[in-house]
């Protein structure tokens, strides 16, 4: 059976843009459109030429690309001509083989933000659209609150949508704005469309995420008929959200009726890159990737009872709706105070640690880790802490270093500048080798500004482990995270460190400990020893 293609549209770098607290320098929106264009997608939304200097930048300095690059911009205004809408202008001058306009579709947003009457509003729409046309450019129609606007007054709704056709446009995308649609709503609406003339051909959907149903509703719109969908990147985008394409990208191309019905850019070599370049975003965007998400989060596959790591060892498909690899993700069988022995042995495998089913060291392992997380550690998410437990009850764990003792102190003083900072030091001494050596760190960047006490205590830590220093040139903290475990008199910190390395191997550890700075140094020194057991454990 020949399937449908379906065209994905990804707006990340202008509607992505919008997410609050976000701001792509050019040179980042450059290496997301490249990340996108390998990852398949048939448009690449770059921006509003003349917004801002960060957009009219990057039309100018875009990189080639297979998928087809758009400018975005809006309908020209009434009173003056397309041609001499100088708006309209700065979007056109982009040079984009697509031109991406937004307009007005419900007739409230028309008469009360516009200003204008109904019918100038789709005079603009058509002369807008003709122009681009007329330029041997692709034109979009963005029917803006399109679904209120149906719902409100569905024969202007529809002759927003019919003005763009009439004028050449290649896709009108009704767009649910408010992101207040329902998933029926939107099928419905979109087949009544389609039935009063509007091609599914040319039809595109794009959803906000304010109901958390937005890969639901564009779900919805394509199994009604229409055939482009637009989205961001891990869900980016104004107050709550867009559609979010890694979702929707491995939900077309591995679940039915999607599919068997359906192709897209997007090929299975490339489906399996899209967790890096999920990640990828999250790293430009110094974010914490959630854990939580579907088919890229750290916690997709991840099986934490012990019947269910059972059965997992048995047949993967037991609990888990794909192959984690299809995405570029991996299944993880996390240690914790619900694990079994079938838990137990898996990630112990995956450490590279064969143990036997009758070995007495996987009671121990089992009886220490849940002691230690009654004391407040966690092991769930701290894998490589969890390894280094399991090597030493098994005997395999190197001594490369000793520390003898380490000292932080903190104060508040005036720099050059007659300006109150805070500095912290750190002195560590280790033993490496039958050799005491000691180092210390400030916590001041280059830029003269405080990281703070667990800086400077990884700076001085790493800064001279003899013939282990080397090793950690290319190690760096990414993640810290704190948390309170009890409460009152009693209150026990647990701090959480995500590391990673030239390699692109990304690890966590824990420290638990009434002071926070010894939780902070006990995963940092889980965190050097993991990194020095993977890459120099045979020279220990």
């Amino acid at each position: 059976m020949t399937r449908e293609r379906l065209y994905l549209y990804d707006t990340t770098l202008r509607d992505g843009q919008q997410t609050q607290g976000v701001q792509f320098s050019t040179a980042e929106k450059v290496q997301i459109a490249k990340a996108l264009d390998d990852l398949g997608v048939d448009y690449i939304e770059g921006g509003w030429p003349g917004a801002n200097p960060t957009d009219s930048a990057f039309f100018d300095e875009a990189p080639q690309t297979r998928a087809r690059l758009a400018a975005f911009g809006m309908t020209k205004r009434a009173g003056r001509s397309a041609a001499n809408d100088d708006v309209l202008a700065a979007v056109m001058n982009a040079g984009t083989g697509t031109v991406c306009l937004v307009g007005k579709s419900h007739d409230y947003h028309v008469t009360a933000a516009l200003g204008i009457t109904l019918e100038e509003n789709l005079e603009n729409i058509g002369a807008s659209i003709a122009h681009i046309v007329g330029q041997g450019r692709e034109a979009l129609y963005d029917a803006e609150h399109f679904f209120d606007g149906y719902n409100d007054n569905p024969e202007y709704a529809l002759a927003c949508c019919r003005a763009a056709h009439e004028a050449g446009a290649r896709w009108i995308v009704l767009c649910d704005t408010n992101g207040g649609a329902m998933p029926s709503e939107v099928g419905r609406i979109v087949t009544e469309v389609i039935a009063a003339g509007i091609p599914g051909e040319r039809l595109g959907i794009h959803t906000h995420n304010d109901t958390e149903n937005a890969v639901a509703c564009s779900l919805a719109a394509i199994e009604s008929g229409a055939r482009q969908v637009q989205g961001t990147l891990n869900g980016l985008g104004e107050r709550c959200g867009n559609a979010n394409l890694t979702s929707l990208i491995p939900t077309l191309l591995l679940k039915e009726p999607y599919a068997s019905r359906f192709e897209t850019g997007v090929s299975r070599a490339a489906l399996a890159g899209l967790t890096r370049t999920s990640r990828m975003l999250d790293d430009i965007l110094n974010r914490v990737p959630m854990r939580q998400s579907p088919y890229v989060g750290a916690s997709a596959f991840a099986h934490k009872a012990g019947l269910h790591a059972s059965a997992i060892l048995k047949d993967p498909g037991t609990y888990e709706h794909i192959e984690p690899t299809l995405v570029g993700n991996q299944r993880i069988v996390p240690m914790s105070n619900q694990a079994g022995q079938s838990n137990l042995r898996r990630r112990l495998a995956e450490a590279g640690l064969t143990v036997d089913k009758d070995n007495p060291a996987l009671g121990l392992i089992l009886e220490r880790i849940k002691q230690r997380e009654d004391q407040g550690y966690s092991y769930d998410t701290a894998q490589a802490s969890f390894e280094l437990l399991a090597r030493a009850a098994l005997g395999e764990m190197p001594e490369f270093f000793e520390v003898k003792r380490y000292k932080v102190t903190v104060e508040r003083r005036k720099n050059k500048y007659n300006k109150m900072i805070s500095l912290s030091e750190a002195v560590v001494v280790v033993k490496v080798d039958g050799r005491k050596l000691l180092s210390v760190s400030e916590s001041l960047d280059e830029d003269g500004s405080d990281r703070g006490p667990v800086n400077a205590l990884s700076k001085a830590l790493s800064k001279d482990l003899g013939q282990y220093s080397s090793v950690l040139e290319d190690m760096r903290l990414v993640d810290f995270k704190v948390r309170i475990t009890q409460g009152g008199t009693e209150a026990v910190t647990r701090v959480i460190i995500d590391s990673e390395d030239g390699k692109g191997r990304r690890w966590s550890t824990v420290g638990v400990s009434p002071n926070i700075v010894d939780a902070s140094f006990e995963a940092l020194l889980d965190a050097i020893r993991w990194k020095l057991v993977r890459d120099c454990a045979g020279d220990a």
